[in-house]
């Protein structure tokens, strides 16, 4: 993530000798990466204590390098920072410059390779790469700053981001490929007619550089599951009411699935839909657990057992008798995660989508997409905390020297890198072939494949958690300060391994499948 501007100012050039003069307690200066800072009233009010600040080769001396074996750099790019800088050391330019908003980084496997400069992809076209462009500097710009705000704070995502988004097409493009898109204007002038799951890779992968795992299901990561049953089997009825509300980001809709007797295990479910004799309506009775986004959805879409079998009813929370109360998750509360609870809702027969009996199908019908969306943010995360620990083991000093020349962090780094590569080599492998298939190929085809790549990846990101918190230490477990995008995503990269299908399950969900393809006269 790029760091905010700098901002200008009016500096006094010195020497380091002006500077070494200024060394006592209420005259006390420091240079910081060529720039000179006067801490005299500062030092009394410094979080790490006073005394620190007055060690010999601090005071009045260059303590970069001390500098930035504690602190992150946006502290020095923060207003009360800004004021303590004075002035510049006379023929030195600072050496380490933040990356303008939007742009790439220069630091190796820090970008997917199609994204690296002297690097070649098959796959990415010039409108996904101008899409990319613009959306990072959106993202850099437009969300960030909300996103590290409501992880903090727990608050749901702002809605004026949300319409903002809807507005630009935006949330359109996450619900991927379709006729929905067509003939709208979207984001960086990209087709709706031309857009592919490349596309939608890369404003997925994009999304989850924030480092906000919460934040980034509570973007509307309900209406990412929520919505596609409504856009692929309701009525018009239904479509009519519900697509272009949820888009715009005038109304929320989420998935209700899982159960407390019932996550993986789908058929499990006991929520229970009884038709009424005249067929009119019916009384919806259960409970859901663990639902994104059901804290604030407007919209509930609703797996239940019927008489007929199973269902997908669409339960619009004012039909009385929905209530939702706060599941608190190692994430932040600002996903919305939500227990809800069904008492005797009365849901009108034309809120069912699809077909009685058909929910099972419905059901399944969405997770491959669900689950390639989870396999482009894990693997992307991954990639974001390769890169904090590249910085990191070029900056921290242990032992007199950066921590990337002890040979088992390189092996450590080596290990992690190459399965992040491997990991995007094989999504985009994937992506290519979901662009060249139709959703019954890629039902047929390509389940097994998505399974086995989202449990492996999930793999991939334990690793890369567990290397990483071990590369920073204490700070790996902080959420604060340097070490704070690693503890977050060591706290939370599990939320990937469960939801949509354990690891354990998909991992066999793909053998299954290539079991059943097994030609009968393969011998050894």
């Amino acid at each position: 993530m790029a760091a905010p501007q700098q901002q200008k100012k009016e500096l006094k050039v010195l020497s380091r000798d002006d500077v070494g003069k200024h060394n006592k307690p209420g005259d006390l200066w420091i240079v910081i990466d060529a720039k000179v800072y006067d801490l005299s009233k500062f030092a009394e009010l410094h979080p790490g204590g006073e005394s620190v600040l007055y060690d010999e080769e601090i005071a009045g001396q260059d303590a970069t390098e001390t500098f930035f074996g504690l602190h992150l750099h946006e502290v020095l790019l923060r207003p009360a920072y800004q004021r303590l800088m004075i002035g510049e050391i006379k023929g030195e330019e600072s050496k380490v410059v933040p990356d303008e908003l939007g742009s790439r980084s220069k630091v190796p496997y820090a970008e997917p390779m199609w994204l690296t400069d002297n690097y070649f992809s098959p796959y990415f076209k010039e409108s996904h790469r101008r899409l990319q462009k613009e959306f990072r500097a959106y993202v850099d710009t437009m969300i960030y700053e909300v996103a590290q705000r409501c992880e903090a704070n727990g608050k749901r995502p702002d809605v004026e981001l949300l319409q903002d988004m809807g507005k630009k097409g935006i949330n359109a493009m996450r619900m991927g490929p379709g006729k929905h898109l067509h003939g709208r204007k979207l984001f960086a002038d990209v087709k709706g007619e031309e857009f592919d799951y490349f596309h939608e890779l890369v404003i997925t992968q994009e999304l989850v550089r924030m480092g906000a795992r919460g934040f980034g299901d509570g973007l509307n990561g309900g209406m990412v599951i929520g919505l596609p049953p409504v856009m692929n089997f309701g009525s018009q009825k239904l479509k009519d009411e519900v697509i272009e509300p949820v888009l715009n980001g005038e109304k929320y809709i989420c998935l209700a699935i899982s159960e407390a007797f019932a996550g993986s295990d789908v058929m499990g479910m006991r929520t229970f839909a009884q038709k009424s004799e005249d067929g009119s309506h019916y009384i919806l009775n259960g409970s859901k657990k663990w639902i994104t986004n059901g804290m604030f959805a407007d919209y509930f879409t609703t797996a239940c057992k019927t008489d007929e079998g199973y269902a997908v009813l669409l339960v619009r929370r004012d039909f009385g008798g929905v209530e939702t109360k706060q599941i608190r998750t190692s994430y932040s509360t600002t996903a919305g995660t939500a227990y809800v609870t069904f008492d005797n809702v009365k849901v009108p027969a034309d809120y069912v989508i699809g077909e009685d009996g058909l929910g099972i199908q419905i059901v399944l019908s969405n997770f491959n997409h669900e689950r390639w969306v989870m396999c482009c943010s894990t693997i992307r995360s991954s990639r974001a905390i390769c890169e904090q620990l590249l910085k990191w083991s070029a900056q921290r000093k242990a032992f007199g020297k950066p921590l990337n020349s002890q040979a088992v962090v390189r092996a450590k780094l080596a290990s992690i890198i190459s399965q992040c590569e491997a990991a995007q080599t094989w999504l985009e492998s994937v992506t290519y072939q979901m662009c060249n298939m139709t959703y019954k190929q890629q039902a047929l085809f390509l389940a097994g494949q998505v399974a086995l790549l989202k449990s492996w990846s999930t793999r991939v990101s334990h690793d890369v958690a567990d290397n990483a918190v071990n590369i920073f230490g204490g700070r790996g477990l902080t959420k604060t300060g340097m070490g704070r995008f690693v503890e977050e995503f060591h706290r939370t990269y599990k939320f990937d391994a469960v939801l949509g299908g354990s690891e354990e399950i998909l991992a066999d969900l793909g053998i299954r499948q290539a079991l059943r393809m097994m030609p009968e006269n393969a011998k050894l």
